[in-house]
């Protein structure tokens, strides 16, 4: 772990110059608005070793698959969201030097990033190589507002220099012309330069014809005053925008605000990208800094009105939790069924920028409980849209008749993922997205999704696994060969306990919903089966054979589920037999001697335990934790949270704390040694979910909302909301728990085991069982 931050309830700060921790800080920094986002890189130059990142949702660039061994069924092409043009750039000037803070003493340095408002903010004193000193002041936000803006303010103050002081506001395609994780070209420059007081740059990925086109216009200022002067206009192809000089003397102060456009052809008309964002630049200009930051702010405001979660007496906890909803909402907006949840959002390339299980796993639950807007449903909108390239993919492995394999990665719905046990085999995905449209339903109260779109995707998923099972003679069961579970250090395996409960349930869920169309929607029923060209009589019965005869491996004489064929002979040993120096293992293991270990990435058991908990007791659910938590290593971000919130249930409070904090902290403190490639946005959800279903012992069975809270020892009080069904409720848990409905009618709701009614307005007070 690295533990460089300072602890701050709204705020992360680094109060020094971490150098060797440069590109730790710049994934921690990163800001974003669901459009478009920026790593935490320094608007200047900066010649040492660093990361410059720069992102737009939905432009994709297709790079070409490179295996050595080619199986049929591997993509041709890998879709990612490359690294874009720097947009953000301000380079600093003085006679004979320009600033860089690899090669000038750094006297002083202290950035903080401003979770309620959304503002980063840089103070840094520096020394030139001629002994000239400086301070700078920067505040840098993406306009939550205004999803196409982002805003600068750069101050420079001389302490003991007198002389030409420039400052060139840029956009420059040429420091990320090519990504850390290809050698190709991936942009080309269609256009750039200035037009009056604006310049731009238009740019266009190869191959897909995506387009992004920046503008950018600026105030500026000394001493506070406009200054009125002839800008040097810049325009070098791949570098674009002006230089602003003007003689300073010590203690003078030069400001500059950099208002940028970043519009690209998902939104706007190819033929008028230039115009559209010099257009829009020019209305920031003239709306000015004072009203988008306050709008921005505002937007902010709101976000955290409706999910904020409040910790007191752990300042740790609290920090960490309001940091993961703050990444998560700065990736995604929620407004654009064509646009998902990639694993680093606008932070790294690592991934490439795709959809991953993680969306319907973590995001899914998190929006559908902590807010009361529409989110969820494009999140499945962008699933049921993609489902005839699903149909696609299954087809080119061999499955017909409309059998449906949604991806492991994709942009557009086909498979980006080229290694074997994960492309063919990690094929549980297709359960979490049933899983994820039987949630709809239950959170909302309303069946008229799954009749207007989720029962086509769970019919195709369903002939999936109708010809991807196999009958057993000797166990007369159906068994699921040669799979790799959500654990991806066991790959290959057969008969994973999680894929086949998974499979199951969405067999068994399928059937049930079909049943009731027939029985209450028939007009609704018809159309679903004209549709999918479904023959119930035919189909089904193999179903319902499958989901009552499917092979789930366990041990008796242990009272535990075998997470797969084969791991019981292994050597079972906890992960306190690993040297500290060899973790993570996946940092220093050869993959052959992990697979042939039984630690475990996470536990698809516990997994399972979690997801279809309406179907297991406390004592099943204890054994199985007993038995698997002390062999998992959590090198999964997927992880942390699961156990977390078993943990808790099964009265385990400090375990459940401590796997918390993992979970919360994950990037903030680097567990796992990978911060720098970027933030594991789409896990960071897990922590409220470790709150709400964890310590707030929240549930959904049979239509009601249930709560069994518990209060970690560390923690004097937490509050958070939660939204079921048209209500909105306040949990308060301290020696007494609390639940107020905030909006919605009067709802009936369960408190350790005890039905209690709650009105509007009214709030219940039971003691808190200890």
């Amino acid at each position: 772990m690295k533990k460089y931050l300072k602890t701050d309830e709204w705020n992360i700060i680094e109060d020094e110059f971490h150098a060797d921790d440069l590109r730790m800080s710049e994934s921690i920094f990163s800001l974003g608005n669901g459009r478009f986002g920026q790593r935490g890189n320094f608007e200047e130059p900066y010649s040492s070793d660093s990361y410059q990142g720069s992102f737009v949702a939905g432009i994709p660039f297709l790079d070409k698959t490179r295996v050595a061994w080619w199986k049929n069924g591997f993509p041709h092409y890998f879709t990612r969201i490359p690294n874009a043009a720097n947009w953000s750039s301000i380079h600093l000037r003085l006679i004979d030097e320009e600033l860089d803070l690899a090669q000038w003493d750094v006297n002083s340095f202290n950035r903080r990033l401003d979770m309620y408002n959304g503002i980063s903010y840089r103070d840094v004193k520096v020394t030139s190589p001629r002994g000239n000193c400086l301070h700078l002041h920067a505040e840098h936000l993406v306009n939550m507002a205004y999803p196409d803006l982002c805003l600068i303010r750069y101050s420079v103050t001389s302490q003991n220099y007198t002389g030409k002081l420039s400052l060139l506001p840029l956009l420059e395609a040429n420091l990320n012309d090519h990504s850390e994780y290809t050698e190709e070209k991936i942009w080309n420059i269609l256009d750039s330069g200035v037009i009056q007081d604006c310049a731009y740059l238009w740019t266009q990925t190869r191959r897909e014809d995506s387009q992004v086109c920046y503008a950018m216009t600026y105030h500026f200022y000394k001493n506070n005053k406009e200054t009125s002067l002839n800008p040097i206009r810049i325009e070098k192809g791949k570098q674009t925008g002006f230089s602003l000089g003007t003689d300073v003397k010590p203690g003078d102060t030069v400001t500059l605000l950099k208002y940028v456009i970043v519009a690209s052809s998902l939104y706007y008309e190819r033929q008028h990208l230039v115009e559209t964002s010099t257009c829009m630049a020019r209305k920031a200009k003239s709306d000015g800094w004072e009203a988008l930051t306050k709008a921005h702010q505002q937007a902010w405001h709101k976000i955290w009105d409706e999910t904020d979660v409040v910790i007191q007496g752990d300042p740790e906890a609290q920090q960490g939790i309001r940091y993961n909803i703050f990444q998560l909402y700065q990736t995604y907006r929620g407004d654009d069924p064509r646009l998902n949840i990639a694993p680093k959002g606008f932070t790294g390339e690592k991934y490439g920028g795709n959809t991953y299980w993680n969306t319907e796993l973590c995001c899914v639950p998190f929006f559908l409980l902590a807010t009361p807007r529409s989110i969820v449903k494009n999140l499945l909108m962008y699933r049921y849209n993609q489902l005839p390239k699903a149909i696609e993919n299954a087809h080119k492995l061999g499955f017909k008749d409309g059998a449906a394999l949604f991806p492991q990665v994709t942009n557009n719905g086909e498979e980006c993922h080229s290694e074997w046990e994960i492309t063919f085999e990690e094929i549980h995905r297709n359960n979490i997205i049933v899983y994820a449209i039987l949630q709809y339903a239950a959170i909302t109260g309303s069946n008229e999704y799954i009749l207007k779109y989720g029962l086509e995707v769970m019919i195709a998923i369903c002939r999936f696994w109708s010809q991807r099972v196999t009958f057993s003679k000797p166990k007369q069961q159906y068994v699921i060969l040669g799979v790799t579970g959500p654990d991806e250090y066991q790959n290959n395996v057969d008969n994973n306990w999680y894929t086949n409960l998974s499979c199951a349930s969405s067999l068994k869920m399928t059937l049930y919903y079909l049943d009731l169309a027939a029985q209450k929607y028939p007009e609704d029923y018809t159309r679903i089966c004209n549709l999918t060209h479904l023959d119930y009589e035919t189909e089904t019965p193999l179903w319902h054979n499958i989901a009552e005869q499917m092979y789930l491996p366990e041990d008796k004489d242990l009272g535990i589920f075998v997470q797969n064929d084969g791991f019981m002979d292994k050597t079972l040993q906890s992960t306190e037999a690993i040297p500290a120096d060899e973790r993570p293992i996946n940092q220093h293991w050869s993959w052959d001697r992990i697979l042939r270990s039984c630690y475990i990435k996470q536990s698809d058991v516990l997994l399972g335990l979690y997801l279809y908990y309406h179907k297991f007791d406390i004592e099943t659910i204890r054994r199985n934790f007993n038995f698997y938590e002390p062999m998992t290593v959590h090198e999964s971000s997927l992880s942390p949270h699961i156990h977390a919130i078993l943990a808790a249930r099964i009265g385990e409070t400090e375990k459940a704390y401590q796997l918390f904090l993992h979970a919360t902290r994950l990037d903030l403190d680097d567990y796992n040694n990978e911060t720098a490639e970027g933030l594991h946005i789409t896990s960071m959800p897990g922590s409220w979910l470790a709150i709400a279903k964890g310590f707030g012992g929240m549930q959904t069975q049979k239509g009601k909302l249930k709560f069994a809270p518990t209060l970690p020892n560390q923690w004097k009080k937490y509050i958070f909301k939660t939204n079921y069904q048209g209500r909105k409720l306040q949990i308060e848990i301290d020696q007494e728990i609390k639940i107020t409905l905030l909006s919605g009618p009067t709802i009936k709701i369960t408190v350790y085991e005890e039905e209690y009614e709650l009105e509007i307005g009214n709030t219940l007070h039971i003691p808190r069982i200890q």
